[in-house]
């Protein structure tokens, strides 16, 4: 007989979420910036190191890096609630409101860490699919709310792993009818034509059920870090708080996020950088026998007709070219999805793609080994 504690009988069979870490030239598998930070901030970041007390814990509240991101986005520090990426912040909002007894709702296919989180807090989750182009059916989101009542409605926009962004409308009409809070996972918001922060409105503070989380992963460059943050009512920053452990937050985190913020106009710029090249990827894309679907975000999602995704894959791994590989996913069968990376990056995933697919000619596929 096995001497080890049995394992919460919710948790038998869930596996960890993770990506294939596998050493490449071109990585576009995880939707990272392809950019580093600016060399501004890593020398303001440098040099404000000294002044760290490291035999000292951290400032509890992260009061200056809240500060920062409340004038970022016109709002009081109390609005603002920050931890360890942002999938640290959806657990604090999981742990604060889910729980045995109560209800998460997704539209799938979406971004894994909602359920999974969920399951790890004893959330039930309950979901509907999108539609086959991977819109929201708005009568059968309401018929899911109206039948299992959310604490929790969650929202990605842009949605991982489709793309696409939400319109405002769709956030305003769950917003009416979802009974609980709606959080709207922005993480590759900066990329997306409009935000749900558009949707705040101050002279409803202490009744607004409108979360918007975001990161510093994607276009402030910082995925090393693990910064994320949530706006929302102050009432869900204190509940977030509450149930974060203590000083989970690190000096030298704060200290990166807080600077990040000087450098608004080079992020932007990066935004722009990215966008443009989302676009050509997509384009040629569309001259390729595959399927795929608009993005809004800093990464697309397609399917190959000619050959399987399987294959696919693997003539990329062998250029050295990773990408992440959803074909065997639920609501996304055959399909893969591409990290926009730098222009050469891009240009080289694009060269070998076609070589896959036979749409590739023989110089081409031989200038592409040699880069």
């Amino acid at each position: 007989m096995s001497r080890l504690v049995p394992l919460r009988p919710d948790l038998t069979g869930l596996s960890g979420y993770h990506s294939a870490q596998v050493d490449v030239q071109v990585r576009l598998n995880t939707n990272e910036s392809p950019l580093p930070p600016p060399d501004t901030w890593l020398e303001e970041l440098r040099s404000e190191l000294s002044r760290v007390d490291f035999n000292r814990y951290p400032d509890r509240d992260a009061h200056a890096l809240r500060q920062a991101l409340g004038e970022f986005h016109g709002v009081g520090p109390e609005e603002v609630f920050c931890a360890k990426g942002s999938n640290e912040v959806l657990q604090c909002l999981l742990l604060a409101y889910g729980g045995s007894g109560r209800c998460a709702a997704l539209f799938e296919p979406t971004y894994a860490l909602h359920r999974h989180i969920a399951s790890l807090t004893a959330t039930e989750v309950a979901s509907i699919w999108r539609a086959a182009d991977y819109s929201l059916d708005l009568n059968e989101a309401d018929a899911l709310v109206e039948r299992v009542r959310p604490i929790i409605t969650f929202l990605c926009s842009p949605n991982n792993p489709t793309g696409r962004a939400e319109p405002p409308e769709v956030v305003t009409h769950l917003l009416e009818r979802a009974p609980g809070l709606v959080v709207v996972d922005e993480a590759y918001g900066q990329f997306a034509p409009t935000s749900a922060l558009d949707l705040r409105q101050p002279e409803r503070r202490g009744t607004s059920r409108l979360v918007v989380v975001r990161t510093f992963s994607k276009t402030w460059s910082m995925a090393a870090c693990r910064l994320g943050y949530l706006v929302g009512d102050p009432e869900v920053v204190e509940a977030c708080k509450s149930v974060a452990l203590p000083y989970h937050l690190d000096a030298l985190t704060q200290m990166a996020g807080r600077l990040a913020l000087h450098h608004v106009a080079a992020m932007e710029e990066r935004v722009a950088l990215v966008k443009e090249e989302r676009d050509r990827i997509c384009t040629a894309l569309r001259e390729l026998p595959v399927e795929t679907w608009p993005s809004d975000a800093n990464f697309v999602l397609f399917r190959p007709l000619k050959r399987s995704a399987k294959q696919v894959w693997n003539d990329l791994l062998e250029e050295s070219v990773l990408v992440r590989d959803c074909s065997e996913w639920r609501g996304l069968s055959e399909c893969l999805r591409v990290t926009v990376g730098t222009a050469t990056e891009n240009t080289r995933f694009l060269a070998v793609l076609r070589s896959s697919l036979g749409h590739a000619s023989t110089k081409e596929h031989a200038q592409t080994r040699k880069r």
